[in-house]
């Protein structure tokens, strides 16, 4: 008991003193998880929205698909990644095999199929509601997608907030192709489950406090413009 707690003590310490270690593994979290966010919003906002637009042989397939995707098993997202990108792989080439990169690609697959998905329901739904008057401005399919994006924009940044909690929270892809080396590619999860391996539970709990924080912070947001976005329906 009195160990967890000294514990507990020093993660504080480590958390209000800004220690470095800590400030760096965060730092590369959050740099690779909003990359790999943005990422999967550039492939999956106009994909989903595509979707739930045009009309063609084979859409239900794609959605099934897709919504196959949204539960993509993390390790074997990072093993189809890491035959990708090892030297016997085809872009082995590139050199990005335990590299920031390399973590980001494996966060952007994970991701990109649930930001799509949520998409195509969200605009589906929009799409329904003003198919009449986007019909009677004769819009073809690329300007409806945009138009029907732009309404939908706050909701949509709740799918990129689930997104990021997503990726953020991730630890079996990354540790995989980014293969966890320190001052490189370690990240909060992967830290966490290496120092609480070695019994260094200061710095894994001190990580998991700011990962918990930043969790509930993105659920909060989410939240706060679910309420938003209720109370303009109900106005």
């Amino acid at each position: 008991m009195n160990d967890l707690s000294a514990a507990f003590a020093a993660a504080f310490v480590m958390i209000t003193t800004f220690d470095s270690d800590l400030i760096e593994i965060v730092g590369l979290s959050l740099r690779v998880s909003l990359s790999a966010v943005v990422m999967a919003a550039l492939i999956g906002l106009p994909t989903g929205a595509a979707l739930a637009v045009v009309r063609f042989p084979g859409r239900s397939v794609v959605i099934a698909v897709l919504n196959v995707l949204m539960g993509l098993p993390p390790v074997v997202a990072g093993l189809a990644i890491y035959l990708l990108l090892s030297r016997a792989g085809p872009l082995g080439n590139w050199g990005l095999l335990y590299t920031p990169e390399a973590m980001i690609i494996a966060q952007t697959v994970l991701v990109t199929p649930i930001v799509a998905a949520l998409t195509r329901q969200m605009i589906e739904d929009l799409h329904g509601a003003y198919d009449e008057q986007l019909r009677a401005f004769g819009l073809g399919w690329s300007s409806v997608v945009a138009t029907l994006l732009w309404e939908a924009r706050i909701g949509l940044f709740t799918v990129l907030l689930a997104g990021f909690g997503r990726a953020v929270a991730e630890v079996g892809a990354v540790i995989i192709v980014g293969g966890n080396i320190n001052h490189v590619t370690r990240v909060m999860t992967t830290a966490i489950a290496l120092e609480t391996s070695k019994g260094a539970l200061d710095l894994a709990l001190g990580l998991g406090i700011v990962l918990l924080v930043i969790v509930l912070a993105v659920n909060g947001a989410a939240g706060a413009l679910r309420l938003t976005m209720a109370g303009r329906a109900h106005a």
